[in-house]
């Protein structure tokens, strides 16, 4: 399990993050941070676009940044929106998640409540390498 110090220091990246967001049309703005074995946090925000096919979600964002920088074994990663409920992983960030098998994923409130759930938990029998 990820500690709280850590789910802390993801928290406030992936908010950190959020304030870059680049959200004109559905104007949810959202943060991700991903914590790489290296204990390096690398972040990623929402991009939209006005063809809605081309949006690149913080997720993405995210492991994408830690990719370019060298990073492909994770901890954890952490989004944050401002929706009342906690902010999940689209079904396209889930499988990116899955083929880097990232072992956490921290889904933050609007107020910054959290709850972390396994990868299993949130995409069983996901579509990986093995397959």
């Amino acid at each position: 399990m990820i500690g709280r110090e850590a789910c802390l220091r993801l928290l406030a990246a992936a908010r950190n993050a959020q304030h870059h967001a680049y959200a004109p049309y559905s104007h949810f703005t959202v943060g991700a941070a991903v914590l790489g074995v290296n204990d390096d946090i690398y972040t990623g925000c929402n991009v939209e676009n006005a063809s809605y096919g081309l949006t690149l979600c913080a997720e993405r964002n995210a492991l994408t940044h830690a990719v370019v920088m060298g990073c492909l074994q994770f901890q954890a990663l952490a989004v944050a929106g401002d929706g009342a409920d906690y902010t999940v992983p689209c079904g396209a960030c889930r499988q990116v998640m899955a083929e880097f098998r990232i072992p956490y994923i921290i889904m933050v409130k609007h107020d910054d409540t959290y709850k972390i759930v396994t990868l299993e938990e949130l995409f069983p029998d996901a579509f990986v390498l093995e397959h």
